[in-house]
């Protein structure tokens, strides 16, 4: 497995176990303006070196590997790319916002960053304090663990919602989102108390695995996402066509008001393994490393 290192430039930040770089965090993307520029994770690979996230995808070229973003706080976009209007469906306004890295704080494989969402009209509406985490390194897997606080520095209200909380039947994407690679389409879902499929969607479980095939190698590999049991409302997003697509979202159905002031904490563990991990082996890893 090799020895955890950390090394960082002025544009991305990589944590690597031995040879394989397990994460690169991109902090200053050179990205465009409407899709959404922020911070993301990619490439995500296993301990066997397999790449477990997609990039700019032409379906979607605002999904980026793993990211922490909203699709609507008070009508502002920082999602990235068209924005659901209610009687509308999917249109280009000009409310895309920007999720600015300010300062990281790295203690060993810990990375803690201060970050700013900006409208796309210059307004500061939220400060971030996020961190994350290698962890549980083991033989065939090694987990992210990912926290964040989102603060209201507006004098009124924020509401986070999402295109379900605007009339949108089941897509109530927001939040912590992971986009996998094509060949993953088709993958396995598995849940918690048996729950299997893109029957899924909308759903609260304590935890979600993906399970997707590669190309080129022989290899499968397995996401499992785990919620954290002080996170309120999550329900999950999840497809595995036409894409395969993971969020535990925090305003799946209903809207989340933050007051001036005010702070939301989340919290989430995404486990990356080699291999196609089947029911027991999925329960068994969460028993084994409860929160």
């Amino acid at each position: 497995m090799g020895e955890l290192t950390t090394r960082q430039d002025d544009e991305a930040l990589v944590v690597a176990a031995g040879d394989v770089e397990l994460l690169r965090y991109v902090h200053r993307p050179s990205t465009p303006a409407f899709e959404g520029p922020k911070p993301y994770l990619h490439p995500v690979r296993t301990l066997a070196g397999d790449v477990v996230t997609a990039f700019r995808p032409h379906d979607h070229r605002w999904h980026k590997g793993v990211q922490m973003t909203a699709t609507d706080v008070s009508g502002q976009n920082f999602w990235g790319g068209v924005t659901y209007v209610r009687d509308q469906g999917y249109v280009a306004l000009p409310n895309v916002g920007t999720m600015r890295h300010e300062e990281f704080a790295v203690e060993g494989s810990r990375i803690g960053e201060l970050l700013s969402w900006y409208t796309e009209a210059g307004e500061h509406w939220v400060t971030e304090r996020r961190s994350f985490a290698v962890r549980d390194v083991e033989a065939d897997s090694w987990t992210l663990e990912f926290t964040t606080a989102l603060t209201n520095r507006r004098a009124e209200p924020l509401v986070f919602g999402s295109p379900t909380t605007n009339g949108r039947e089941l897509a109530g994407y927001t939040g912590f989102f992971w986009r996998g690679p094509r060949s993953f389409t088709g993958g396995a879902v598995l849940a918690a108390d048996g729950g299997q499929g893109q029957e899924l969607m909308g759903e609260a479980a304590p935890w979600l695995a993906f399970v997707g095939q590669h190309d080129e190698v022989d290899r499968s590999s397995t996401l499992l996402f785990l919620d954290h049991p002080g996170n309120k409302e999550t329900h999950w997003f999840v497809r595995s066509t036409p894409f395969a697509a993971v969020n535990p979202s925090f305003a799946f159905h209903d809207t989340v008001e933050l007051a001036p002031g005010e702070v939301l904490n989340l919290r989430y563990r995404l486990v990356v393994a080699t291999g196609a991990w089947d029911r027991e082996r999925l329960q068994s890893y969460v028993e084994e490393h409860s929160w």
